[in-house]
Protein backbone atom coordinates (compact mmCIF):
# COMPACT_ATOMS: atom_id res chain seq x y z
CA UNK A 1 0.00 0.00 0.00
CA UNK A 2 1.18 3.30 -0.90
CA UNK A 3 2.56 5.40 2.32
CA UNK A 4 1.45 8.40 1.27
CA UNK A 5 -2.07 7.06 0.51
CA UNK A 6 -2.42 5.44 4.55
CA UNK A 7 -1.07 8.61 5.73
CA UNK A 8 -4.01 10.99 3.85
CA UNK A 9 -6.52 8.45 4.77
CA UNK A 10 -5.52 8.26 8.18
CA UNK A 11 -5.69 12.60 8.53
CA UNK A 12 -8.48 12.27 6.52
CA UNK A 13 -10.19 9.55 9.28
CA UNK A 14 -9.39 11.85 12.31
CA UNK A 15 -11.15 14.94 11.94
CA UNK A 16 -14.56 13.16 10.96
CA UNK A 17 -14.14 10.84 13.83
CA UNK A 18 -13.26 13.81 15.83
CA UNK A 19 -16.37 16.01 14.57
CA UNK A 20 -18.88 12.71 14.25
CA UNK A 21 -17.65 11.66 18.17
CA UNK A 22 -18.61 15.68 18.84
CA UNK A 23 -21.57 15.46 17.52
CA UNK A 24 -22.85 12.02 18.57
CA UNK A 25 -21.55 13.02 22.10
CA UNK A 26 -23.66 16.84 22.32
CA UNK A 27 -27.06 14.74 20.65
CA UNK A 28 -27.01 12.36 23.40
CA UNK A 29 -26.18 14.76 26.32
CA UNK A 30 -29.51 16.58 25.17
CA UNK A 31 -31.39 13.37 24.92
CA UNK A 32 -30.42 12.10 28.08
CA UNK A 33 -32.03 15.00 29.42
CA UNK A 34 -35.22 13.83 29.40
CA UNK A 35 -37.58 12.74 31.58
CA UNK A 36 -38.26 9.25 31.98
CA UNK A 37 -41.56 7.89 30.20
CA UNK A 38 -44.87 8.34 32.71
CA UNK A 39 -45.80 5.56 34.46
CA UNK A 40 -49.53 4.93 33.38
CA UNK A 41 -51.64 2.16 34.62
CA UNK A 42 -54.92 2.69 32.48
CA UNK A 43 -55.86 -0.77 32.99
CA UNK A 44 -55.82 -0.80 36.78
CA UNK A 45 -57.34 2.49 37.09
CA UNK A 46 -59.70 2.44 34.58
CA UNK A 47 -61.23 -0.94 36.30
CA UNK A 48 -61.52 0.43 39.52
CA UNK A 49 -62.65 3.43 38.34
CA UNK A 50 -65.98 0.74 37.30
CA UNK A 51 -65.61 -0.84 40.80
CA UNK A 52 -63.32 -3.79 39.82
CA UNK A 53 -60.48 -5.37 41.69
CA UNK A 54 -58.86 -6.94 38.77
CA UNK A 55 -56.84 -4.86 36.18
CA UNK A 56 -58.79 -5.00 32.53
CA UNK A 57 -57.43 -7.22 30.36
CA UNK A 58 -56.57 -6.08 26.91
CA UNK A 59 -57.72 -8.19 24.26
CA UNK A 60 -55.58 -8.66 20.96
CA UNK A 61 -58.16 -9.84 17.98
CA UNK A 62 -58.07 -10.69 14.59
CA UNK A 63 -58.17 -8.73 11.34
CA UNK A 64 -61.71 -8.95 11.44
CA UNK A 65 -62.53 -8.13 15.21
CA UNK A 66 -63.67 -10.23 18.10
CA UNK A 67 -66.33 -12.71 18.40
CA UNK A 68 -70.09 -11.50 18.15
CA UNK A 69 -70.94 -13.26 21.41
CA UNK A 70 -69.03 -14.12 24.33
CA UNK A 71 -69.59 -17.07 26.45
CA UNK A 72 -72.98 -17.29 28.00
CA UNK A 73 -73.25 -16.68 31.62
CA UNK A 74 -73.26 -19.91 33.53
CA UNK A 75 -76.49 -21.01 35.37
CA UNK A 76 -78.81 -18.99 33.44
CA UNK A 77 -78.22 -16.43 36.44
CA UNK A 78 -76.97 -13.25 35.85
CA UNK A 79 -76.08 -10.85 39.41
CA UNK A 80 -75.22 -7.39 38.63
CA UNK A 81 -71.76 -8.07 39.83
CA UNK A 82 -71.15 -10.36 36.97
CA UNK A 83 -72.93 -8.12 34.34
CA UNK A 84 -70.33 -5.52 35.86
CA UNK A 85 -67.53 -7.04 35.64
CA UNK A 86 -68.76 -8.92 31.91
CA UNK A 87 -69.45 -5.43 30.41
CA UNK A 88 -66.48 -3.76 31.33
CA UNK A 89 -64.16 -6.72 30.41
CA UNK A 90 -65.79 -7.36 27.16
CA UNK A 91 -66.98 -3.63 26.00
CA UNK A 92 -65.39 -3.27 22.47
CA UNK A 93 -65.25 0.51 22.92
CA UNK A 94 -63.54 -0.07 26.31
CA UNK A 95 -60.84 -1.69 24.36
CA UNK A 96 -60.37 0.72 21.71
CA UNK A 97 -60.40 3.00 24.65
CA UNK A 98 -57.21 1.26 25.70
CA UNK A 99 -55.96 0.82 22.49
CA UNK A 100 -55.13 4.28 21.86
CA UNK A 101 -53.75 3.96 25.26
CA UNK A 102 -51.20 1.50 23.96
CA UNK A 103 -50.75 4.45 20.77
CA UNK A 104 -49.87 7.55 23.10
CA UNK A 105 -47.40 4.71 25.16
CA UNK A 106 -45.61 4.17 21.54
CA UNK A 107 -45.55 7.97 20.74
CA UNK A 108 -43.97 8.55 24.02
CA UNK A 109 -41.66 6.12 23.69
CA UNK A 110 -40.79 7.31 20.17
CA UNK A 111 -40.69 11.18 21.42
CA UNK A 112 -37.34 10.27 23.16
CA UNK A 113 -35.69 8.56 20.33
CA UNK A 114 -32.44 10.79 18.71
CA UNK A 115 -32.93 11.28 14.73
CA UNK A 116 -31.01 9.28 12.80
CA UNK A 117 -27.69 10.62 11.53
CA UNK A 118 -27.88 11.22 7.76
CA UNK A 119 -25.29 9.87 5.75
CA UNK A 120 -24.24 11.40 1.91
CA UNK A 121 -22.41 10.24 -0.50
CA UNK A 122 -21.84 11.18 -4.27
CA UNK A 123 -19.48 9.52 -6.63
CA UNK A 124 -18.64 11.65 -9.70
CA UNK A 125 -16.81 10.35 -12.85
CA UNK A 126 -14.85 12.37 -15.24
CA UNK A 127 -11.45 13.39 -16.81
CA UNK A 128 -8.37 12.61 -14.29
CA UNK A 129 -9.61 10.54 -10.68
CA UNK A 130 -13.22 10.45 -9.67
CA UNK A 131 -13.94 12.74 -7.08
CA UNK A 132 -15.91 11.54 -3.97
CA UNK A 133 -18.00 13.84 -1.79
CA UNK A 134 -18.99 12.52 1.55
CA UNK A 135 -21.37 14.28 4.34
CA UNK A 136 -22.59 13.04 7.77
CA UNK A 137 -24.87 15.20 9.43
CA UNK A 138 -26.97 15.52 12.66
CA UNK A 139 -30.18 17.19 13.51
CA UNK A 140 -29.38 18.94 16.63
CA UNK A 141 -32.66 21.18 16.93
CA UNK A 142 -35.01 18.31 16.87
CA UNK A 143 -32.42 16.39 19.70
CA UNK A 144 -33.07 19.79 21.31
CA UNK A 145 -36.46 19.39 21.58
CA UNK A 146 -36.45 15.98 22.96
CA UNK A 147 -37.27 17.06 26.90
CA UNK A 148 -40.32 18.89 25.50
CA UNK A 149 -41.06 16.45 22.82
CA UNK A 150 -41.56 13.57 25.47
CA UNK A 151 -43.29 15.54 28.04
CA UNK A 152 -45.71 16.62 25.64
CA UNK A 153 -46.04 12.59 24.51
CA UNK A 154 -46.12 11.94 28.23
CA UNK A 155 -49.02 14.19 28.97
CA UNK A 156 -51.05 12.98 25.96
CA UNK A 157 -50.36 9.78 27.28
CA UNK A 158 -51.98 10.75 30.27
CA UNK A 159 -55.34 12.09 28.91
CA UNK A 160 -55.54 8.84 26.67
CA UNK A 161 -55.62 6.57 30.09
CA UNK A 162 -58.02 9.67 31.84
CA UNK A 163 -60.54 9.24 28.39
CA UNK A 164 -60.03 5.23 29.12
CA UNK A 165 -61.49 6.00 32.42
CA UNK A 166 -64.30 7.77 31.43
CA UNK A 167 -65.16 4.95 29.04
CA UNK A 168 -64.93 2.49 31.51
CA UNK A 169 -67.40 4.45 34.23
CA UNK A 170 -69.76 5.20 31.27
CA UNK A 171 -69.96 1.55 31.06
CA UNK A 172 -70.13 0.50 34.40
CA UNK A 173 -72.70 3.26 34.91
CA UNK A 174 -74.87 2.24 31.15
CA UNK A 175 -75.25 -1.59 32.78
CA UNK A 176 -75.98 -0.82 36.19
CA UNK A 177 -79.22 1.47 34.83
CA UNK A 178 -80.28 -1.47 32.79
CA UNK A 179 -80.16 -3.59 35.02
CA UNK A 180 -82.46 -1.55 37.81
CA UNK A 181 -84.49 -0.95 34.88
CA UNK A 182 -84.88 -4.48 34.05
CA UNK A 183 -85.36 -5.39 37.82
CA UNK A 184 -88.07 -2.80 38.22
CA UNK A 185 -90.07 -3.99 34.96
CA UNK A 186 -89.77 -7.32 36.05
CA UNK A 187 -91.10 -6.56 39.51
CA UNK A 188 -94.29 -4.46 37.96
CA UNK A 189 -95.68 -7.23 35.81
CA UNK A 190 -97.01 -9.23 38.44
CA UNK A 191 -98.47 -6.10 40.43
CA UNK A 192 -100.06 -4.98 36.44
CA UNK A 193 -101.40 -8.63 36.39
CA UNK A 194 -102.59 -9.32 39.59
CA UNK A 195 -104.68 -5.31 38.75
CA UNK A 196 -105.86 -7.44 35.41
CA UNK A 197 -107.24 -9.94 37.65
CA UNK A 198 -109.26 -7.52 40.13
CA UNK A 199 -110.70 -5.57 37.35
CA UNK A 200 -111.95 -9.09 35.49
CA UNK A 201 -113.65 -9.78 38.82
CA UNK A 202 -115.25 -6.16 39.00
CA UNK A 203 -116.47 -6.61 35.23
CA UNK A 204 -117.85 -9.66 35.84
CA UNK A 205 -119.57 -8.38 39.36
CA UNK A 206 -120.72 -5.47 37.17
CA UNK A 207 -122.34 -7.11 34.37
CA UNK A 208 -123.97 -9.70 37.00
CA UNK A 209 -125.16 -6.92 38.72
CA UNK A 210 -126.57 -5.81 35.15
CA UNK A 211 -128.45 -8.77 34.03
CA UNK A 212 -130.04 -8.91 37.89
CA UNK A 213 -130.94 -5.25 36.82
CA UNK A 214 -129.60 -3.50 39.42
CA UNK A 215 -126.48 -2.02 37.53
CA UNK A 216 -126.02 0.17 34.55
CA UNK A 217 -124.42 -0.29 31.38
CA UNK A 218 -122.33 2.34 31.74
CA UNK A 219 -120.59 0.90 34.81
CA UNK A 220 -120.05 -1.82 32.70
CA UNK A 221 -117.97 -0.66 30.18
CA UNK A 222 -115.97 1.42 32.36
CA UNK A 223 -114.82 -1.81 33.55
CA UNK A 224 -114.22 -2.97 30.14
CA UNK A 225 -112.38 0.28 28.77
CA UNK A 226 -110.00 0.01 31.94
CA UNK A 227 -109.29 -3.46 31.17
CA UNK A 228 -108.45 -2.80 27.71
CA UNK A 229 -105.91 0.27 29.31
CA UNK A 230 -104.52 -2.12 31.58
CA UNK A 231 -103.70 -4.70 29.09
CA UNK A 232 -102.08 -2.44 26.95
CA UNK A 233 -100.16 -0.94 30.19
CA UNK A 234 -99.04 -4.82 30.94
CA UNK A 235 -97.74 -4.91 26.72
CA UNK A 236 -95.92 -1.98 27.58
CA UNK A 237 -94.25 -2.96 30.75
CA UNK A 238 -93.30 -6.61 29.27
CA UNK A 239 -91.69 -5.11 26.20
CA UNK A 240 -89.89 -2.28 28.46
CA UNK A 241 -88.36 -5.65 30.00
CA UNK A 242 -87.50 -7.48 27.60
CA UNK A 243 -85.77 -4.32 25.81
CA UNK A 244 -83.66 -3.94 28.75
CA UNK A 245 -83.02 -6.90 28.66
CA UNK A 246 -81.60 -6.95 25.32
CA UNK A 247 -79.81 -3.79 25.67
CA UNK A 248 -78.14 -5.39 28.89
CA UNK A 249 -77.22 -8.38 26.82
CA UNK A 250 -75.62 -6.27 24.36
CA UNK A 251 -73.43 -4.94 26.85
CA UNK A 252 -72.22 -8.17 28.51
CA UNK A 253 -71.39 -9.33 25.47
CA UNK A 254 -74.27 -11.61 24.40
CA UNK A 255 -76.14 -9.56 21.78
CA UNK A 256 -77.56 -12.72 20.20
CA UNK A 257 -78.68 -14.70 23.67
CA UNK A 258 -82.40 -15.23 24.79
CA UNK A 259 -81.36 -12.86 27.74
CA UNK A 260 -83.93 -14.88 30.17
CA UNK A 261 -81.55 -15.13 32.61
CA UNK A 262 -83.03 -14.91 36.40
CA UNK A 263 -82.09 -11.23 37.80
CA UNK A 264 -81.27 -10.56 41.11
CA UNK A 265 -84.62 -9.79 42.72
CA UNK A 266 -85.74 -6.04 43.52
CA UNK A 267 -85.12 -3.85 46.22
CA UNK A 268 -85.28 -0.24 46.41
CA UNK A 269 -81.76 1.58 47.05
CA UNK A 270 -82.11 3.61 50.35
CA UNK A 271 -79.10 5.85 51.26
CA UNK A 272 -77.89 9.01 53.28
CA UNK A 273 -75.83 10.50 51.46
CA UNK A 274 -73.76 13.66 52.76
CA UNK A 275 -74.46 17.60 51.82
CA UNK A 276 -74.49 18.02 47.90
CA UNK A 277 -71.55 20.77 47.99
CA UNK A 278 -69.11 17.75 49.13
CA UNK A 279 -70.51 15.89 46.19
CA UNK A 280 -69.71 18.65 43.66
CA UNK A 281 -66.60 19.48 45.23
CA UNK A 282 -64.98 15.75 44.76
CA UNK A 283 -66.51 15.37 41.08
CA UNK A 284 -64.64 18.43 40.15
CA UNK A 285 -61.75 16.82 41.76
CA UNK A 286 -61.84 13.00 40.77
CA UNK A 287 -63.87 13.43 37.13
CA UNK A 288 -61.00 11.73 34.47
CA UNK A 289 -62.88 14.40 31.71
CA UNK A 290 -61.22 16.96 33.75
CA UNK A 291 -58.16 15.33 33.96
CA UNK A 292 -57.89 14.49 30.13
CA UNK A 293 -58.35 18.54 29.38
CA UNK A 294 -55.70 19.12 32.40
CA UNK A 295 -53.14 16.74 30.49
CA UNK A 296 -54.04 18.50 27.78
CA UNK A 297 -53.44 21.78 28.39
CA UNK A 298 -49.99 20.93 29.62
CA UNK A 299 -48.90 19.26 26.50
CA UNK A 300 -50.21 21.83 24.50
CA UNK A 301 -47.97 23.84 26.75
CA UNK A 302 -45.13 21.70 25.91
CA UNK A 303 -45.91 22.39 22.37
CA UNK A 304 -45.77 26.05 22.64
CA UNK A 305 -42.20 25.37 23.79
CA UNK A 306 -41.03 23.20 21.15
CA UNK A 307 -42.34 26.49 18.70
CA UNK A 308 -40.44 28.74 19.31
CA UNK A 309 -37.81 26.44 17.76
CA UNK A 310 -39.67 26.08 14.72
CA UNK A 311 -38.13 28.24 12.40
CA UNK A 312 -34.54 27.08 13.02
CA UNK A 313 -36.20 23.14 12.29
CA UNK A 314 -34.19 20.84 10.52
CA UNK A 315 -30.75 22.56 11.37
CA UNK A 316 -28.09 20.37 11.15
CA UNK A 317 -24.43 19.84 12.19
CA UNK A 318 -21.90 17.25 10.31
CA UNK A 319 -18.54 16.99 8.79
CA UNK A 320 -17.97 17.45 4.75
CA UNK A 321 -15.34 15.18 2.92
CA UNK A 322 -14.31 15.74 -0.54
CA UNK A 323 -11.45 13.99 -2.24
CA UNK A 324 -9.92 15.17 -5.67
CA UNK A 325 -6.46 14.94 -5.79
CA UNK A 326 -6.54 14.64 -2.19
CA UNK A 327 -8.60 14.68 0.80
CA UNK A 328 -10.47 17.86 2.30
CA UNK A 329 -12.84 17.41 5.26
CA UNK A 330 -14.08 19.78 7.83
CA UNK A 331 -17.65 20.62 9.98
CA UNK A 332 -20.62 21.83 8.19
CA UNK A 333 -23.76 23.94 9.45
CA UNK A 334 -26.77 23.47 7.33
CA UNK A 335 -30.10 25.77 8.65
CA UNK A 336 -32.91 27.05 7.50
CA UNK A 337 -33.19 30.83 6.79
CA UNK A 338 -36.25 32.31 8.96
CA UNK A 339 -37.21 34.90 6.20
CA UNK A 340 -40.70 33.86 5.09
CA UNK A 341 -41.79 31.31 8.02
CA UNK A 342 -41.09 32.75 10.97
CA UNK A 343 -43.37 30.34 12.90
CA UNK A 344 -46.10 32.73 13.64
CA UNK A 345 -48.98 30.67 12.50
CA UNK A 346 -47.81 27.44 14.11
CA UNK A 347 -47.68 30.00 17.40
CA UNK A 348 -51.49 31.28 16.61
CA UNK A 349 -52.71 27.88 16.49
CA UNK A 350 -51.11 26.60 19.67
CA UNK A 351 -53.10 29.71 21.15
CA UNK A 352 -55.75 28.85 19.71
CA UNK A 353 -55.86 25.06 21.05
CA UNK A 354 -55.32 26.44 24.02
CA UNK A 355 -57.84 28.78 24.24
CA UNK A 356 -60.05 25.84 23.05
CA UNK A 357 -58.95 23.89 26.01
CA UNK A 358 -59.56 26.36 28.34
CA UNK A 359 -63.02 26.77 27.57
CA UNK A 360 -63.76 23.18 27.16
CA UNK A 361 -62.17 22.86 30.79
CA UNK A 362 -64.76 25.43 32.02
CA UNK A 363 -67.88 23.67 30.13
CA UNK A 364 -67.15 20.14 31.85
CA UNK A 365 -66.88 21.97 35.02
CA UNK A 366 -70.33 23.87 34.78
CA UNK A 367 -71.84 20.22 32.95
CA UNK A 368 -69.71 18.21 35.59
CA UNK A 369 -71.91 20.51 38.48
CA UNK A 370 -74.99 20.19 36.66
CA UNK A 371 -74.75 16.47 36.59
CA UNK A 372 -73.90 16.08 40.53
CA UNK A 373 -76.54 18.64 41.32
CA UNK A 374 -79.73 17.22 38.74
CA UNK A 375 -78.71 13.57 39.73
CA UNK A 376 -78.40 14.80 44.02
CA UNK A 377 -81.59 16.55 43.85
CA UNK A 378 -83.43 13.62 41.78
CA UNK A 379 -82.66 11.12 44.24
CA UNK A 380 -83.44 13.32 47.17
CA UNK A 381 -86.49 14.34 46.01
CA UNK A 382 -87.61 10.55 44.68
CA UNK A 383 -86.34 8.96 48.55
CA UNK A 384 -88.75 11.30 49.90
CA UNK A 385 -91.65 10.63 47.72
CA UNK A 386 -91.01 6.43 48.43
CA UNK A 387 -90.91 7.48 52.30
CA UNK A 388 -94.22 9.14 51.88
CA UNK A 389 -95.86 6.48 49.92
CA UNK A 390 -94.55 3.89 52.14
CA UNK A 391 -95.05 5.25 55.37
CA UNK A 392 -98.70 7.15 54.65
CA UNK A 393 -100.41 6.19 50.82
CA UNK A 394 -99.86 2.65 51.22
CA UNK A 395 -100.61 2.59 54.80
CA UNK A 396 -103.92 4.30 54.13
CA UNK A 397 -104.66 2.15 51.29
CA UNK A 398 -104.27 -1.22 53.52
CA UNK A 399 -106.69 0.74 55.97
CA UNK A 400 -109.19 1.40 53.37
CA UNK A 401 -109.02 -2.56 51.98
CA UNK A 402 -109.76 -3.33 55.79
CA UNK A 403 -112.54 -1.08 55.93
CA UNK A 404 -113.83 -2.21 52.99
CA UNK A 405 -113.73 -5.92 53.75
CA UNK A 406 -114.93 -5.30 56.84
CA UNK A 407 -118.14 -3.36 55.74
CA UNK A 408 -118.14 -6.37 53.12
CA UNK A 409 -118.39 -9.08 55.55
CA UNK A 410 -120.87 -7.31 57.63
CA UNK A 411 -122.80 -7.10 54.67
CA UNK A 412 -123.02 -3.57 54.36
CA UNK A 413 -121.55 -2.75 51.05
CA UNK A 414 -121.06 -5.05 47.81
CA UNK A 415 -117.93 -6.61 46.66
CA UNK A 416 -117.59 -3.43 44.08
CA UNK A 417 -115.72 -1.55 46.95
CA UNK A 418 -113.58 -4.29 48.34
CA UNK A 419 -112.65 -4.82 44.71
CA UNK A 420 -112.10 -1.05 44.04
CA UNK A 421 -109.72 -0.47 47.29
CA UNK A 422 -108.09 -3.64 46.76
CA UNK A 423 -107.18 -2.45 43.12
CA UNK A 424 -106.21 1.10 43.93
CA UNK A 425 -103.67 -0.99 46.61
CA UNK A 426 -101.97 -2.55 43.71
CA UNK A 427 -101.84 0.57 42.04
CA UNK A 428 -100.13 2.57 44.67
CA UNK A 429 -97.53 -0.47 45.10
CA UNK A 430 -96.51 -0.42 41.34
CA UNK A 431 -96.42 3.42 41.63
CA UNK A 432 -94.07 2.20 44.75
CA UNK A 433 -91.76 0.25 42.41
CA UNK A 434 -91.68 3.30 39.94
CA UNK A 435 -90.36 6.00 42.36
CA UNK A 436 -87.87 3.39 43.65
CA UNK A 437 -86.51 2.82 39.95
CA UNK A 438 -86.61 6.34 39.44
CA UNK A 439 -84.18 6.83 43.15
CA UNK A 440 -82.00 3.77 41.63
CA UNK A 441 -81.31 5.46 38.18
CA UNK A 442 -80.44 8.64 39.82
CA UNK A 443 -78.04 7.07 42.57
CA UNK A 444 -76.65 5.36 39.26
CA UNK A 445 -76.07 8.70 37.69
CA UNK A 446 -75.07 10.37 40.97
CA UNK A 447 -71.82 7.57 40.99
CA UNK A 448 -71.05 9.02 37.73
CA UNK A 449 -71.12 11.92 37.96
CA UNK A 450 -68.99 12.18 40.89
CA UNK A 451 -66.13 9.78 38.89
CA UNK A 452 -67.52 6.09 39.46
CA UNK A 453 -68.32 3.89 42.64
CA UNK A 454 -65.19 4.40 44.19
CA UNK A 455 -65.29 7.68 44.44
CA UNK A 456 -68.88 7.82 45.55
CA UNK A 457 -68.50 5.28 48.38
CA UNK A 458 -66.88 7.73 51.14
CA UNK A 459 -69.91 10.54 50.29
CA UNK A 460 -72.06 7.96 51.73
CA UNK A 461 -72.52 9.14 55.26
CA UNK A 462 -73.78 5.94 57.08
CA UNK A 463 -73.28 2.15 55.88
CA UNK A 464 -76.92 2.17 54.59
CA UNK A 465 -76.65 2.23 50.97
CA UNK A 466 -77.81 0.99 48.26
CA UNK A 467 -74.68 -1.02 48.46
CA UNK A 468 -74.89 -2.09 51.77
CA UNK A 469 -78.80 -2.14 53.06
CA UNK A 470 -81.25 -3.97 52.18
CA UNK A 471 -84.48 -1.83 52.93
CA UNK A 472 -88.12 -3.41 52.87
CA UNK A 473 -89.73 -2.83 49.86
CA UNK A 474 -93.05 -1.39 49.23
CA UNK A 475 -93.87 -4.24 47.09
CA UNK A 476 -93.33 -7.09 48.86
CA UNK A 477 -89.93 -8.68 47.95
CA UNK A 478 -87.28 -9.13 49.86
CA UNK A 479 -83.85 -9.90 48.44
CA UNK A 480 -80.47 -7.72 47.73
CA UNK A 481 -80.80 -4.52 46.55
CA UNK A 482 -80.37 -4.30 42.72
CA UNK A 483 -76.97 -2.08 43.51
CA UNK A 484 -76.21 -4.44 46.86
CA UNK A 485 -73.34 -6.41 44.95
CA UNK A 486 -71.64 -3.54 43.09
CA UNK A 487 -68.22 -4.10 44.17
CA UNK A 488 -66.54 -0.64 45.70
CA UNK A 489 -62.95 0.13 45.38
CA UNK A 490 -61.16 3.15 45.69
CA UNK A 491 -60.41 5.49 42.73
CA UNK A 492 -56.98 6.22 41.89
Amino acid sequence: MNPRSTHVNASFHRPIGAALALIISAALNTGCQSTPRADVDAAQSAAEAAGLSAPIEFIAVGPDGGPLDEPSAPGGTLTLAEALKRAVTTDPGLQAAMARVRIALADADQSRLLPNPVLNVVLRWGPGKPQIEASLAQDFVQALQIPRRSSAADNRLRQAAADAVTVAIDVASEVQERYATAQAAAELVPLLRDRMVLLERLAAVAKSRLDAGEGTRSDLATLQAQRVELQVEIDQSVLSEQEERLRLARLIGEPSSAASWTLDAWTAPGTDLQPESRWVDSALLHRPEIQAIAWKLRALGDDEAIVRLLPWEGASVGVDAQRDDKWFAGPSVSTPLPIFDMGQAKRARVTAEQLEARHELTLARRKIVEDVRVAYQTMTASNANLARIRGELIPLQQQRRTLAEDAYRAGQSDVTALFLAEQDLRLTQAKAIEVERQAATAFVRLQRAVGGPGVAVPLLTSPSSPTASQPAPASGSASASPLSALPASPYR
